[in-house]
Formats: C-alpha cells, sequence, structure tokens
C-alpha cells in the first residue's frame, strides 16, 4: 500500500510539473530576433569596373570622379531600375550584405554603399546592385576579396539606412551648361534619406517666390527660367522618403560661375 500510495505521488508530481509554461522574456527575445531578421531583404548582387575600383568613372547620377573619392570611397553601387529610380535613387545609402551558405569567403559583416550609378540591364531580380569592386570585396572575409569577386553573381540581403556625412554639408556643383537664363546645379552629399523628392529655387534675397526645379538627368535639377536670373539663389530641398525639407540660403552666390561648386552650411538629420 505504501509503495502505491509513493508511486501516485511521484505520477501527480510530474503531472504538475510537465507543463507548457509561459516565459515571456523569451517570447520577447523571439520576437525582437523576428523584427531584425525581417529588417533584410533579398537581392541580387554583381560587380563591375576593376577589382579595386569605383565601378564607373562616375556614373549616371552625375558624381563624376567623386565616387573615388571621400566620403563616397568608392564604396558605391550601381542600382537596378526599382533603387536607381529613374535618378531619384541617386545618393541613396543602403547595408548589403552576403551570407556563408552562399559563398564562404562571406565576412556576413554588413558594408554600407551609396547609389550613384544606374544598372539598367539588372532585372533579373526585383532589386539588384551592381557593386563598385571595392564595394564587392569589402563584403569577404580578410584576404578573401579575390575569392568573392570570383563568384560572379549571387544573392545579397540589404536593407536601406540613412546616409551619415559626419561634418560635411550640401555641395552644389553649377552645371557647365548654366547661363543667365538657365541654371542646373548637381546636387551632392545629403544625409538621412539620400534622395531628394523636389528642389525648389528662390532668387535674390529680396524675393518670396519659390520656383520648382526639374530632375535633369541622376542628381542633376535645372531651371529654365526664360528670363535673366537674379543671383543670389537660395535653395530648398525636400527628401523623398521623409519629406524634410532644408533650405540653403544665399548658397549660390551673385556672380556665380559654371562648373564651379558651392557648398552649403546645411544637411539634413542623419
Amino acid at each position: 500500500m505504501a509503495s502505491t500510495l509513493l508511486t501516485l505521488a511521484a505520477t501527480f508530481s510530474l503531472l504538475f510539473h510537465s507543463c507548457y509554461c509561459f516565459y515571456p522574456k523569451l517570447l520577447n527575445a523571439s520576437l525582437a530576433a523576428s523584427v531584425e531578421s525581417s529588417d533584410w531583404s533579398p537581392a541580387g548582387a554583381t560587380w563591375y569596373g576593376s577589382a579595386t575600383g569605383a565601378g564607373s568613372d562616375g556614373g549616371a547620377c552625375g558624381y563624376g570622379s567623386g565616387v573615388e573619392q571621400a566620403p563616397f570611397s568608392a564604396m558605391v553601387s550601381a542600382g537596378g531600375p526599382s533603387i536607381y529610380k529613374s535618378g531619384k535613387g541617386c545618393g541613396a545609402c543602403y547595408e548589403v550584405k552576403c551570407s556563408k551558405t552562399t559563398n564562404s569567403a562571406c565576412s556576413e559583416n554588413p558594408v554600407t554603399v551609396v547609389i550613384t550609378d544606374e544598372c539598367p540591364g539588372c532585372v533579373s531580380e526585383s532589386v539588384h546592385f551592381d557593386l563598385s569592386g571595392t564595394a564587392f570585396g569589402a563584403m569577404a572575409n580578410p584576404g578573401e576579396a579575390d575569392k568573392l569577386r570570383n563568384a560572379g553573381t549571387f544573392p545579397i540581403q540589404y536593407r536601406k539606412v540613412k546616409c551619415n556625412y559626419p561634418g560635411m554639408t550640401i555641395a552644389f556643383h553649377v552645371d557647365a551648361g548654366s547661363n543667365p537664363n538657365y541654371f542646373a546645379t548637381l546636387i551632392e552629399y545629403e544625409a538621412g534619406d539620400g534622395e531628394l523628392g523636389s528642389v525648389e529655387l528662390k532668387q535674390a534675397l529680396d524675393t518670396d517666390s519659390w520656383q520648382p526645379m526639374q530632375q535633369s538627368w541622376g542628381a542633376v535639377w535645372k531651371l529654365d527660367a526664360g528670363s535673366t536670373l537674379r543671383a543670389p539663389f537660395s535653395i530648398k530641398l525636400t527628401s523623398l522618403d521623409s519629406h524634410q525639407s532644408i533650405v540653403a540660403t544665399a548658397v549660390i552666390p551673385a556672380g556665380w560661375t559654371p562648373g564651379q561648386t558651392y557648398r552649403s552650411v546645411v544637411n539634413f538629420n542623419a
């Protein structure tokens, strides 16, 4: 009888403690991991240009030799149509990384690249990065950049991030074709979104009228006034995604010169 009671007690104890318990901390950790992992999306990747170069000499955004210099420092990419956005995607920043399951040379550490060029034929995936040789190799383990570049096309993960250029303000490079009735400028180094949704120009300081500029090509915006424009010009920039607006007051001075670069004292929040 005592043996039977002990057996029953042991069974009851096991039944009581073998439960499906709720651990909120574990659930929260699982949800956090899920959110972090869902932050990344799949894309295809290739590379072009020289193995340690910046892809092309400037590319379809119009940044010219600046793609090789700081702050871009050759960490750039041409974008397929979905991220080039007919030039509106110029200046956007993305983190990209590849997985060891795809190629053992992958470090799995993300690297940041800026869209500076277009890859119109990159349509085999919905999102495609045609990276510079430098940026492509940066995804590799130390000493294995060439091994990764030799792999050619393979899948990566990407996510859009804010651009951050510490200590740098937005620059305006006046297009060589500009004249007293026509003004065009390449706009560079926008922090935050990196992409511009709209640009407006205000003539001389005593006017309150903002005139919309049109995207000419890539990161170049223009105003064909049809009459003599009165400098200095203030330029209002509105970012594409967050719709933030900032004004570079009198950034283009009286007596401006085509081909000259004028640096503002403003930038978006990074």
